[in-house]
């Protein structure tokens, strides 16, 4: 090539690029690309058509099957076979995914009548996944024979596909109401689809009911139409939800399984599951129900198998005799996913856009799709009549001259000569002519002029009926209901899920306790949140209790494996951490971090824990702000049900965090109050009101004389209880409680610890109580802590020889104090 030419062709290269640069905002191209591709995924893709009930990939397998000629009476076919069929003609995409859309089709525990009938491993209720499509075989089954009827008469319209080398249908007659009938699930982009499958004849008879009382209410519909029934059978709860779902498209109802208890069989007694939710896998619920026994120490439970085979499914619990059975039963329906709560939200396609749908519309919908199919199969059938009648004037006419018509064709030359001289001699048209010239000769006894005069009757007879249809408008939804009905009589099928009308409520009330095995237990809970527990036994064992370097033992609780811990953190949330959730430890173990057990925010830190044994007993919970406020709550508004992460205990104003938290027995407590310029207070504390978690509280005592003071904590005292108070430069002073003097909550205190000048402030209070003599107390700092030897007169006392309490970085040192049971009592 020469240098010119060369020189040619970059030439017009940059120039074809200069003159295609786009020039436009990355935003709008983005948001025009996406849009495009969201409207491809809504209506081609995930969501299913209101009128057959298919999503695109569903109709291209049963049309690609329908072409293969693969009925429900023809030999079954490689599915390899039909998945390579489809993606090569018509879904250019994955051949797994075809090939799992294939195979959901011919699962009967996901499809109330399945539109496949598969040879092989289809997979299994268990979750298990069905053999490669190399293995398996395939037909149409019979409910799909119904889906695809008519098809070949003109009935809907086709498109061209991918390629432009086939076409494939744009809907499928669908001879019953399939998205109602068999359900659909998907999600696309800013879309999700969730219609359960409802009995086949309630459907079809409340369509033929709407096509005779078109003014019908969904209260007279659902006199036919109960609710949703699953492939899997079970009990589906909730009336209301269910009129909620026809009406509006979305609601939510309880479906549970199929249960019986049966009493003294072997010296035990059963609970034996028949039937399980809809989409719930056999296997892993099995798996579940075993876990839930061990974590929640659930006392009785023997055995727990699968004896699900042939003849059905069936899962065994075996308990013993003193257990009561329901209440167990109840427990695994709260516990597992014996019971569910399923989620109507029943979008479809309907005229070419994503809509949320009700009952009464989806049937309308079908309705409307099979008045244009028996229009366009009568138009169809009409057209092919009118030229068969046609072609039957035109035999008709030739008998009566049968010897002239014989004598013109064979003076002809050829068949076209035959033709013409027909019609220019005897002027029949061009369709008679070639109708006459092919005729066979047996065909011109009396015979079979008997049989044309016989068709001709019946021809006028089909053209009118025809044409009644396809001018009135009530013959042609007759002709829609009597279609339904015969085609019920084909496909009915009993119903399999049972509908109870109220929700039964004992099973959000079973108490969990009354089926834990009742324990002793030892918690231990250190400085930097991790938990063990132990037995008494092994806990008083000579092994030595290991702990993290650097971390100390902070509370030590004599508990059951029926008490709930709860853990509070500076900001305002806790942890309610049943004992029986806490993995039992060996001593030499480091345990579990609260923060594994329970998500924690990362900016908190665990300030107190107290074991509740029982959150209707006369007990307080009191929580005292940096910035003075200060409430009491009574522990039955900690209890939790979902307890995975923390909950809120206390509101908190900006900029504030709580600097202690105590509990007591009973009002008739005394509570003392410190604050950061060595102001104390003591006063009855019942003169501090209830509380619910979510609020701040009132003033723990009058700070308006002194804007720069802060409250350093706050604890529940008697009289001769020890209170500890350390500065800002390591100095510890101790009171008995009796020292403080007594006054009322609206007080400003009484000035108890001279902070000096220059100051130094009091950072930090700790009170060990009287009744607790072995109560240990540490002096902790930013990696260091001091056990105080609590026998000294600490009165004035200075902490030294701790090198990393450096007072310029923040709060350099704070007090604990070790915790018991006795603590609480």
């Amino acid at each position: 090539m020469s240098k010119t030419s060369k020189n040619k062709i970059s030439d017009a290269l940059d120039k074809y690029f200069e003159e295609h640069i786009l020039e436009e905002n990355i935003e709008n191209i983005f948001g025009e690309r996406f849009g495009r591709y969201s409207k491809t995924i809504i209506t081609d893709r995930a969501l299913p058509d209101a009128r057959d009930g298919l999503k695109p990939v569903q109709r291209r397998i049963l049309y690609a099957m329908y072409k293969l000629g693969m009925f429900p009476k023809t030999p079954y076919k490689k599915s390899a076979r039909i998945v390579g069929e489809v993606i090569g003609k018509y879904h250019p995409h994955g051949d797994l995914s075809v090939y799992e859309a294939m195979v959901r089709m011919s699962q009967s525990f996901k499809m109330l009548l399945p539109l496949i009938d598969m040879h092989g491993n289809n997979g299994s209720i268990d979750g298990d996944s069905a053999a490669a499509m190399r293995y398996t075989e395939a037909r149409l089954s019979i409910y799909a024979d119904y889906i695809l009827r008519d098809l070949n008469k003109h009935t809907v319209g086709f498109i061209p596909n991918f390629d432009d080398e086939e076409l494939e249908p744009i809907v499928l007659p669908s001879r019953f109401p399939n998205l109602l009938v068999n359900g659909a699930t998907g999600i696309a982009s800013g879309y999700a689809t969730d219609i359960p499958p409802h009995n086949v004849d309630e459907i079809v008879n409340a369509v033929v009911y709407r096509i005779n009382h078109p003014n019908c209410t969904l209260s007279d519909l659902m006199k036919i139409v109960q609710g949703p029934d699953f492939p899997t059978g079970g009990i589906v709860q909730g009336i209301d939800e269910i009129k909620k779902a026809f009406k509006t498209g979305k609601g939510k109802i309880v479906l549970k399984s199929r249960s019986t208890i049966n009493y003294e069989k072997n010296n035990l007694n059963q609970i034996i599951v028949s039937e399980i939710p809809y989409g719930v896998e056999k296997a892993k619920l099995v798996r579940r129900m075993t876990d839930v026994v061990v974590e929640k120490a659930v006392d009785g439970v023997l055995d727990i198998r699968d004896e699900s085979d042939r003849e059905g499914l069936r899962i065994v619990i075996d308990i013993r005799k003193d257990v009561n059975a329901e209440d167990l039963r109840n427990f695994f329906f709260k516990t597992t996913d014996l019971q569910i709560n399923y989620t109507y939200n029943m979008v479809c396609i309907n005229n070419k856009r994503p809509v949320l749908m009700g009952l009464i519309g989806l049937i309308d919908s079908y309705i409307d799709h099979q008045k244009e199919i028996i229009r366009n199969r009568s138009n169809y059938e009409l057209s092919l009549a009118k030229k068969r009648l046609h072609i039957v004037d035109g035999l008709i006419s030739m008998i009566s001259i049968v010897e002239s018509v014989i004598q013109t064709i064979r003076s002809s030359a050829n068949k076209k000569d035959a033709k013409e001289n027909l019609i220019a001699t005897y002027h029949f048209s061009e369709q008679q002519a070639e109708a006459i010239v092919m005729l066979q000769l047996y065909r011109l006894t009396n015979t079979d002029i008997v049989a044309l005069r016989k068709e001709k009757e019946d021809l006028n007879s089909k053209i009118f009926t025809l044409e009644e249809i396809l001018s009135n408008e009530n013959v042609l939804l007759g002709v829609v209901k009597n279609e339904l009905i015969n085609t019920l009589k084909e496909i009915s099928t009993p119903r399999k899920t049972i509908i109870e009308h109220k929700i039964d409520e004992t099973v959000k009330q079973v108490d969990v306790k009354v089926l834990i095995a009742k324990e002793d237990a030892v918690v231990v809970v250190t400085k930097d949140g991790y938990v063990k527990r132990m037995s008494p036994k092994v806990y008083n064992s000579d092994e030595e209790n290991k702990i993290k370097e650097e971390d100390f033992v902070i509370a030590e609780f004599n508990v059951t494996t029926l008490d709930t811990l709860l853990f509070f953190t500076d900001r305002g949330s806790y942890v309610y951490l049943p004992v029986q959730n806490i993995p039992e430890s060996r001593p030499k173990d480091l345990g579990t971090n609260v923060a594994i057990m329970a998500t924690i925010p990362v900016d908190e830190k665990i300030i107190f824990s107290v074991p509740i044994s029982d959150f209707e007993a006369d007990r307080y919970i009191l929580f005292t702000t940096k910035q003075g406020f200060t409430k009491r709550t009574h522990i039955k508004d900690l209890v939790a049900t979902r307890y995975s992460k923390a909950l809120k205990a206390s509101k908190l104003r900006d900029g504030d965090i709580i600097v202690s938290i105590d509990i007591c027995n009973g009002t008739d407590k005394e509570v003392l109050v410190a604050t950061k310029q060595g102001y104390m207070l003591r006063y009855n504390s019942s003169e501090i009101s209830l509380f619910a978690p979510a609020s701040v509280g009132v003033k723990a005592l009058e700070l308006k004389n002194r804007p720069d003071d802060e409250i350093i904590g706050s604890f529940f005292v008697d009289g001769k209880d020890t209170l500890l108070v350390l500065n800002d430069k390591g100095g510890i002073r101790k009171f008995k409680a009796n020292d403080i003097p007594k006054g009322k909550k609206i007080h400003v205190g009484r000035l108890c610890v001279n902070i000096g000048t220059p100051p130094s402030y009091l950072i930090d209070m700790e009170i060990l109580h009287e009744k607790c003599p072995e109560t240990k107390c540490y002096l902790l700092g930013q990696s260091t802590f001091k056990l105080l030897n609590l026998d000294e007169d600490t009165k004035g006392l200075t902490i030294k020889r701790l090198p990393l309490l450096a007072p310029q970085v923040g709060k350099p040192i704070m007090l604990i104090g070790t915790r018991t049971s006795k603590d609480f009592e």
